[in-house]
């Protein structure tokens, strides 16, 4: 896999603003926010696309879900409700090939997203 900006950001190369880190995932503020809150979730092992994932990476995904899960009822606004998205390459949205979530929460998201 080639390097990425969030492969610089995991090894404190680039500055982020972080907001929850464990041994496999690390999440920060999105730069370019959609939402008042945008939070991206990363695994710390690469994986370029969605479409690359195997059975191996079963664990890891699911970790990241409920990473999600965990940051948003640790501050405040689960039962509220929020969005989660992946996107999958270029058509998909998808701009940084590692795979991330997008938490996007405080406001009412709307349907269909675009």
């Amino acid at each position: 896999m080639s390097e990425t900006i969030f492969s610089k950001i995991i090894r404190r190369e680039i500055p982020a603003d972080i907001v929850y880190e464990d041994e496999n995932v690390l999440a920060f503020r999105d730069i370019h926010p959609q939402a008042p809150v945008h939070v991206l979730f990363i695994p710390k092992q690469p994986v370029p696309t969605l479409n690359d994932a195997t059975p191996a990476h079963a664990e890891l995904l699911g970790r990241l879900m409920l990473a999600a899960a965990g940051w948003a009822k640790s501050q405040g606004f689960a039962d509220d409700g929020y969005r989660v998205v992946m996107n999958c390459n270029r058509d998909g949205g998808q701009t940084v090939f590692h795979i991330h979530l997008h938490l996007l929460a405080g406001r009412a998201m709307h349907w269909p997203p675009g």
